[in-house]
């Protein structure tokens, strides 16, 4: 596995500022998720029968269609004023809303008021989300040693499974402590109070990092472009589908977990524990964060569309078997299945944040990567588990829901034949209307 020996002060300190950014971003947008399956359906959506959880699952894909105005405004502010001052922004946002998420009454006490204000706080949550990975990921990445650009980048990428590690790990205490009927009354909420010890923590790391030394250069310059977006679907629009379809086929894929639909199905269709399950996804979520720093680390050296191809391999392998495993009912077999699930999906989100860093100038390329990101995870990962719920219930088999992730796999498959590995390439200013040279016969 990868080592962080050789690296400065500063690499360390931009490192962490990253990922424990993403990481508590990443917490507060799983903790929703997971409630969205486990809590919400009855607390906020009872009174819709048995529609309640598609539903309440449809309100984890609402704020996925906010992400990319989020990526919008952050993008068009991180090429103008900066990547830091975007950071500690978003993770204000996150933090807010979702503490506010944690206190809203339920139906029962304030009627339909209750499911209206939940769903306006997630809007909040993804206009967040939509801003903060681009600006993380470039941190990074612009940050880091030409050679070690992947490695350096999946950090950011990490905070994923960390954040799912640890929501799932929160509720499971507190499932574990409370009788079913406190967790409903109260106890869910306490994972989204408890955010507010984390926005401090975050916020005071990442204000004390630098700068971006190439965002730097260009403002030294006075190179920006007046309108990053503007010029960035004149002169790039076909890297940005690109990247969207990519990162759609990885998202689908890991919102079974990070979306809930697996805890769902695992308590409600197997009867499993819930506590069982959610340490059961705590456990994926290990195997994904080391996946995830090995996919960027094999990106270093074989090249991030290589590592990407491998992914989606091991990804549309796996996929019915998953279900296979799933299906016993089994909690090792769950555990196996979940673990494996995992490898594909780390390798086909390591390479992400280099990746993208290198597909755009300078002058655009918070918007490239943060819109980039956002479209995919629309295309892919905001209702899939809504998809994956209607699919299973219309159908009456899981296998359904496999079909439906091999289908957005082999998407990703082939666009990733279209892109031009630009593996160690000069991330210096560039103008923003330079021609896109990273997707071929698009």
């Amino acid at each position: 596995m990868p080592r962080t020996t050789g690296i400065s002060r500063e690499h360390r300190r931009v490192v962490l500022a990253a990922m424990v950014g993403t990481t508590i971003e990443w917490f507060d947008f799983f903790i929703y998720a997971i409630c969205a399956g486990l809590v919400f359906a009855t607390q906020y959506f009872a009174v819709l029968g048995k529609d309640a959880l598609i539903l309440s699952f449809a309100t984890v894909g609402i704020s996925f269609f906010f992400r990319p105005i989020g990526a919008v405004i952050a993008g068009h502010l991180g090429d103008r004023l900066g990547r830091r001052a975007m950071l500690i922004l978003t993770l204000l946002l996150m933090g807010i809303s979702t503490v506010l998420i944690g206190l809203v009454p339920n139906t029962a006490s304030i009627g339909v008021w209750a499911p209206i204000i939940l769903v306006l706080l997630r809007i909040v949550q993804g206009l967040s989300a939509g801003g903060e990975w681009g600006g993380a990921a470039l941190l990074a990445v612009e940050h880091a040693p030409a050679e070690r650009r992947g490695l350096y980048g999946a950090f950011p990428q990490i905070g994923v499974p960390i954040g799912l590690l640890l929501a799932n790990g929160v509720l499971a205490l507190v499932t574990a402590v409370t009788t079913p009927e406190q967790f409903l009354a109260w106890g869910w909420r306490i994972p989204f109070l408890l955010s507010v010890v984390l926005i401090v923590a975050g916020l005071m790391i990442r204000s004390r990092v630098a700068e971006s030394p190439v965002f730097e250069e260009v403002r030294e310059k006075k190179a920006r472009s007046s309108m990053p977006l503007v010029q960035l679907f004149r002169h790039h629009w076909k890297l940005v589908v690109a990247g969207a379809l990519l990162f759609a086929a990885n998202n689908a894929v890991g919102y079974m977990t990070t979306g809930g639909y697996v805890q769902s199905y695992a308590t409600k269709s197997l009867h499993l524990d819930r506590s069982t399950v959610l340490i059961a996804v705590m456990i994926s979520a290990v195997a994904w964060l080391v996946s995830t720093l090995a996919g960027g680390w094999l990106a270093d050296r074989v090249g991030r569309v290589r590592t990407y191809q491998i992914g989606f391999v091991l990804q549309l392998v796996w996929m019915f078997p998953f279900f296979e495993l799933v299906n016993t009912g089994s909690v090792g077999m769950l555990v196996l299945a979940l673990v494996l699930f995992s490898v594909g999906l780390g390798l086909t989100y390591g390479p992400q944040s280099a990746l993208y860093a290198e597909m755009y100038p300078t002058t655009v390329r918070y918007s490239g990567a943060a819109i980039s990101y956002a479209i995919g995870a629309v295309l892919g990962g905001a209702f899939a588990p809504t998809i994956a719920e209607a699919l299973q219930t219309s159908t009456g088999t899981v296998y359904a829901v496999g079909g439906y992730l091999a289908v957005m796999t082999v998407i990703g498959l082939v666009t990733s034949f279209f892109v031009k590995d630009r593996k160690g390439a000069s991330l210096s200013s560039a103008p923003a209307d330079a021609p896109a040279a990273t997707v071929e016969n698009v």
